[in-house]
């Protein structure tokens, strides 16, 4: 299944999560079927999130979503720093 793979500076977790948690029901309405939120354990300033998608277009047509209503708008990532890298994943075929 595809993966919304997003990594980004912030600039405080708690401002994040809450402006993240806002976002839930976007989310789900996209169509987000998994959601994982990580940290790297020695930077408290940078979060790694992977959204899974039962199709590659749902996951593309979000993260055109975020970039043009959510990451543009500092009122909806209030604790985002810098433009963050995303992009959308499959898994690798072997072989």
């Amino acid at each position: 299944m595809p993966m919304l793979h997003i990594e980004h500076a912030i600039s405080d977790y708690l401002t994040w999560r809450a402006a993240f948690d806002r976002m839930a029901s976007a989310r789900e309405n996209a169509g987000v079927i998994r959601q994982e939120v990580q940290q790297p354990v020695d930077d408290p300033h940078y979060v790694v999130v992977d959204l899974e998608f039962a199709t590659r277009a749902e996951a593309e047509t979000f993260l055109a979503f975020l970039r043009a209503n959510v990451w543009s708008a500092r009122d909806s990532a209030p604790a985002l720093v810098g433009a963050p890298d995303a992009k959308v994943l499959q898994l690798g075929q072997c072989g």
